[in-house]
């Protein structure tokens, strides 16, 4: 078949020639033909139909005329039952059909086959759909042979007086497996399919027990034994050993009677196999869509990133010309400049770590009610007088265990995306709430069962569609015109929930609202009082000659650290790794405060360092900066004591006022 589409002339067909052809579809064509199960790809609006060799040898005379025509047209004798089907998957929804019956005529004659189908649609990275991919396999043989023992099983259930005589006829004639066996499991009597089938012989089997011809591994096999005592059994799966030391798939049908069990059972390895083949297909699909996803990313991210870093260089230069020039007045607004973008730059880069649930959070008891109530004039000044905005909290709400100002920008977050769902105004509502998952609710939700606190957005505003729902947590999509938006608000909140140990859920109908809920872990205890003075103290030149050890491989980092301590009057000590590090630790050089990098070379990450230095300086207080939270250094979201942390880029106020603040405890 990949012969056959080479050959083909698509220059006159919407497809255009192959090495225009896009990138889905070649993805999807590569799965198509590396399957031995009958695949094909629908592609474009006239559906023009790409299949591999397997489909080929089932469609009879409608190969190879078939390639390249439209899906409809080459099925035409049966339009009125594909076109349903077509219309939904072409509207994003995946269609599966078990056995799906249709009459056409694939060998010049009409005839009644039965197929098992999964239809699922292509998307483009717009998220419009392109064509769907088809996997099938044809069960008209297998349906026939399931009749055939449904009225094995019917025969045997009867009890008549010439059962014997007609149970023998079939026990003979039939392919599938007839067995009889007591109730403890030992064979009684086997027919000729049994040995066709698994390469036993009448006396290799009867007298021992099922159980020596059962691989292993199949546990549910004794559970199945005692169904089949006590009543019937049908459907049941399991691996039985073939002579030659291979295994085989079989389905088994059993019923008691007079103390015995008949059993019957088909041969499905086949079947077993193809649906691992299926299933192969599908994951490779869902791997194709996950790389243009990541594309999708990271092409929003270099475009962001490029945006920012063109406003810190052009800066750093036109800084450079009027320095040169002597023309100093101008270089504060440069620097300005250059410093919003490195903000700017920074939140991008915390909403990516939220998303990526790798943020670094300092979780502590919080009252959610009163974080609430502490915002409220917050969030009505910034949505603006035309939105009214109320509060409802719940009477005994739970305190929570989580990251009150990480908490708090959610919050904000979720009432600016309800403020612009309302261009004409209306109203948020947020309310708090106690709820406890049983298991179906639980599963539901894709959370574990339990007590949570829930924290929810509510607006009166457009509302979304069920596609714009599906996407909504996806880095960088967004709904909103180009320059209002980054498509990372939700993303951010969805990762911060996760991270949390809780979860985010959407709420909508269009034209209806929306409610936007943070699922959070209830904490048991009593929540933590509010910091009563949350001012960065002035910091003035400090004369204790306190000394500070800074470990730090990046030396832009390690001078900036030296020459802020140096300026306020420590005394400073550099080391560009941890084993460097560590060996000043181990001296008996006076060292007041360790401030390091997490990720460290040589040999050791930063707490590993650090917690090697308070073995032998149990005092030692330690300052970690980090990018992101890694698990090397938070401990069930806490750390020990006389330990902090700070997140890069800091702003050197803060650094310092962290350092003050930490000595002088």
């Amino acid at each position: 078949m990949a012969a056959l589409i080479r050959a083909h002339e698509w220059e006159d067909t919407e497809l255009g020639v192959i090495k225009t052809w896009p990138l889905q579809l070649s993805s999807v064509l590569g799965v198509t033909f590396g399957s031995s199960q009958p695949m094909l790809v629908c592609w474009g609006p006239n559906h023009l139909m790409l299949y591999n060799d397997a489909m080929a040898s089932i469609m009879g005379i409608k190969h190879p005329d078939a390639l390249g025509r439209g899906y409809l047209d080459v099925w035409n004798e049966i339009r009125a039952d594909l076109c349903p089907i077509v219309d939904q998957v072409c509207r994003g929804n995946p269609v599966n059909l078990d056995d799906f019956v249709v009459k056409f005529e694939r060998y010049g004659y009409e005839e009644a086959a039965h197929f098992s189908i999964s239809y699922t649609p292509i998307y483009a990275e717009s998220g419009a759909i392109l064509g769907f991919f088809v996997a099938t396999q044809e069960t008209t043989k297998q349906i026939a042979a399931e009749r055939r023992l449904h009225e094995l099983n019917t025969t045997l259930a009867q009890q008549v007086v010439d059962r014997t005589q007609e149970r023998d006829v079939l026990w003979r004639n039939t392919q599938d497996i007839q067995a009889v066996f007591s109730e403890s499991g030992i064979f009684q009597a086997i027919n000729p399919a049994f040995t066709t089938i698994l390469g036993w012989m009448p006396e290799d089997v009867l007298g021992k027990n099922v159980f020596d011809f059962i691989l292993p591994d199949e546990d549910l096999s004794h559970k199945a034994l005692e169904q089949a005592r006590n009543g019937y059994l049908q459907g049941f799966e399991n691996r039985y050993r073939h002579k030659d030391g291979s295994f085989r798939w079989i389905s088994w049908v059993s019923s008691p009677e007079s103390g015995v069990v008949y059993a019957s059972g088909r041969h499905i390895t086949a079947e077993k196999e193809q649906a691992r083949a299926l299933a192969a297909a599908e994951e490779a699909l869902r791997q194709s869509q996950k790389m243009e996803a990541v594309g999708q990313l990271t092409g929003g991210l270099a475009h962001d990133f490029n945006n920012l870093l063109g406003g810190v260089s052009g800066s750093l230069e036109l800084m450079q010309m009027r320095m040169q020039q002597g023309r100093i007045v101008d270089v504060e607004r440069y620097i300005s400049t250059a410093r919003g973008a490195v903000r700017r730059a920074a939140a991008l880069t915390h909403r990516l770590l939220a998303f990526a649930r790798r943020q670094t959070l300092l979780p502590s008891p919080t009252d959610v009610n009163s974080l609430v109530q502490g915002m409220e004039e917050l969030v009505q000044r910034t949505v603006g007088p035309a939105i009214k905005v109320e509060v409802v909290g719940s009477s005994g709400a739970w305190p929570a265990l989580v990251d009150p100002p990480q908490l708090e920008n959610a919050l904000l977050n979720l009432c600016l995306n309800a403020r612009d769902a309302m261009p004409n105004g209306g109203q948020i509502t947020i309310e708090t709430a106690n709820k406890w998952l049983d298991t179906q609710a639980a599963q539901q939700q894709n959370m574990p069962e339990g007590q949570y606190l829930s924290l929810c957005v509510s607006d009166t505003g457009t509302g979304m569609t069920p596609e714009v729902i599906a996407r909504a947590f996806e880095p960088f999509f967004t709904t909103k015109p180009i320059g209002q938006g980054t498509g990372l608000g939700l993303s951010m909140i969805y990762g911060f929930a996760q991270q949390s140990g809780g979860q985010l859920r959407i709420y909508s109908e269009v034209d209806q609202g929306s409610t936007i809920c943070i699922y959070l872990p209830r904490y048991y205890g009593d929540a933590a009082p509010d910091s009563v003075d949350k001012k960065t103290p002035q910091l003035e030149r400090t004369a204790d000659n306190k000394v500070v050890l800074v470990v730090d491989d990046e030396p832009a980092i390690r001078m900036i650290l030296v020459d802020t301590l140096e300026e306020r009057g420590y005394t400073t000590i550099e080391a560009g790794d941890s084993a460097a590090g560590l060996k000043i630790l181990e001296s008996g050089i006076r060292i007041d405060l360790l401030i390091t990098d997490v990720g460290l070379p040589g040999g050791m990450n930063g707490r590993q360092m650090a917690d090697a230095g308070r073995a032998l300086r149990p005092k030692l207080k330690v300052l970690f900066i980090t990018g992101y939270a890694e698990n090397a250094i938070l401990g069930n979201g806490m750390l020990e004591p006389d330990m902090a942390i700070i997140t890069k880029p800091f702003a050197l106020d803060v650094m310092e006022s962290r350092i003050r603040t930490m000595l002088d405890e």
